[in-house]
């Protein structure tokens, strides 16, 4: 039977999840990155989350002068905890005996510092000036061997610092059992923080690159959620029942209602009902049944006004509304977020409004579909039922465009609006493409709004209108 490496948590649940539990009891790592990549700020949140459970820490640095600029740049941070340096965390400074006496000089004080204070996790912030030190990539070896070994020897997990990308046949790569590497990208005009584990020795890590980002909390790692998201999680319990839309027009055109725990999309210009359908369909939450807007356009102020102005009832409890407004934002967080609360509320009313606020947030766009696939399938394995919708970019006219060429696939059921002119006059029409595995009317019908919300009227075609006619939606 396989045997499962002792781990420890980073106190960074994303990096956790990432390096499948944590990092590896006596284990050895190499945290590479240029300057101002994170490595202190992660080294330091990993080393005060050891100490905060009740763990001891040594941090070796190669700084000529006293910590406290280091102390005073770690305390805008939430994790820092003065009350732990010298007793849980001792850092201390190896600059004088690596000039003076070289490397072996560092490992002699690193194992007698690591043995005095039981550190169970040391950080070597200098390998780089280590390497600069050495006569020989011998010497090298012999140096990482040497700290490596005499801290596994006491169970004891080493983090090697360096300002520099060191390549896989470095030899200090081939002596350590990871390697966590920390970069910033430009993106366009905007920037962003990747993280990849490039060798787990022994141990299964995600691969591939995972955005990261650092706040007033430290760093928080957001790995790809098509990549870390186990299939047990994405099996649902398909039901035949259905729910309201909120929309009693609607629920007539589809049979009774939507699905319970499909995902509905709502594709159609500005100004075509979207939201309005959107909201019919949250104003049936309840305490019992919660409902989430997710949304990017309208702040909570405008939709409880728009609401308002429709006469549609939205729950003064039982609904939350969260709002994204469209800035510099990271897929995966916002797939994170929406996840977490749904499941912290355990919503069974979804509404997001648009899938394109995911789209801008994609920095590299041909996964989005994977993005989507899994984002959808984990929804209806929380017994969700979502309604999404995606805006058009023609304002008018019969054919409307999806957001990928699969879009039909991961979806269980897709509504179509659209505004058509005819005589100088604005028609709306909405139409079902798409209802898995039920019947429907096929017909396209007229849309108006009035004080009573959206109502769908009679097939345009019994009203000699030419909408009916408009071409099903296409791939773009």
């Amino acid at each position: 039977m396989a045997q499962h490496l002792a781990r420890f948590a980073t106190g960074i649940e994303g990096l956790d999840r990432v390096l499948n539990g944590g990092l590896i009891e006596g284990a050895s790592y190499i945290v590479q990155g240029r300057p101002g990549a994170g490595k202190t700020i992660l080294s330091n949140q990993i080393a005060f989350s050891r100490a905060a459970g009740g763990a001891r820490v040594l941090y070796v640095t190669l700084l000529s002068e006293s910590h406290e600029r280091l102390f005073q740049a770690l305390a805008t941070l939430d994790f820092f905890d003065r009350s732990k340096l010298g007793e849980e965390i001792v850092y201390i400074s190896v600059f004088q005996a690596l000039r003076d006496e070289g490397l072996g000089a560092v490992v002699k004080l690193l194992r007698r510092e690591t043995k005095r204070h039981g550190a169970t996790l040391l950080v070597f912030d200098g390998l780089l000036n280590a390497r600069d030190r050495a006569d020989t990539d011998l010497d090298v070896k012999t140096f990482v061997a040497e700290v490596q070994s005499q801290a596994g020897f006491v169970g004891c997990t080493v983090l090697f610092l360096t300002s520099t990308r060191l390549e896989d046949s470095s030899p200090e790569h081939t002596m350590v059992d990871g390697v966590i590497e920390l970069n910033e990208d430009l993106y366009g005009v905007r920037t962003a923080r990747r993280l990849q584990v490039r060798k787990s020795r022994g141990s299964p890590a995600i691969g591939g690159l995972h955005k990261f980002e650092i706040t007033n909390a430290g760093i928080c790692v957001y790995p790809r959620l098509e990549a870390v998201m186990e299939p047990a999680a994405l099996r649902d319990q398909p039901s035949s029942e259905r729910i309201s839309s909120g929309c009693a027009d609607l629920d007539r055109l589809t049979g009774g209602g939507l699905p319970l725990g499909s995902v509905t999309l709502t594709v159609g210009p500005s100004g075509g009902g979207k939201t309005t359908l959107g909201l019919h369909f949250l104003s049936r939450s309840t305490v019992d049944e919660p409902g989430l807007h997710f949304g990017f356009f309208e702040t909570p102020e405008r939709l409880h006004l728009k609401a308002k102005a429709l006469n549609i009832d939205l729950p003064s409890s039982g609904l939350d509304i969260i709002w994204h407004p469209l800035q510099e934002h990271l897929l995966d967080k916002l797939g994170e977020q929406l996840l977490s609360h749904v499941a912290a509320h355990k919503v069974k009313r979804l509404f997001i409004d648009g899938l394109g606020g995911f789209e801008r947030a994609a920095l590299h766009r041909p996964r989005l579909m994977e993005f989507f696939a899994v984002l959808t399938a984990r929804l209806r394995a929380l017994g969700v039922t979502t309604m999404a919708t995606w805006e058009t970019r023609e304002l008018t006219g019969g054919e409307v465009t999806t957001p990928g060429s699969d879009i039909s696939a991961i979806l269980d059921n897709l509504l179509v609006l659209r505004t058509t002119e005819e005589d100088h006059d604005l028609i709306r029409s909405i139409a079902i493409q798409k209802m898995r595995d039920s019947s429907f009317d096929t017909r396209a019908h007229l849309v108006t709004f009035s004080d009573k919300g959206l109502s769908i009227g009679a097939p345009l075609g019994k009203l000699g209108r030419s909408g009916a006619t408009a071409a099903a939606p296409s791939d773009r």
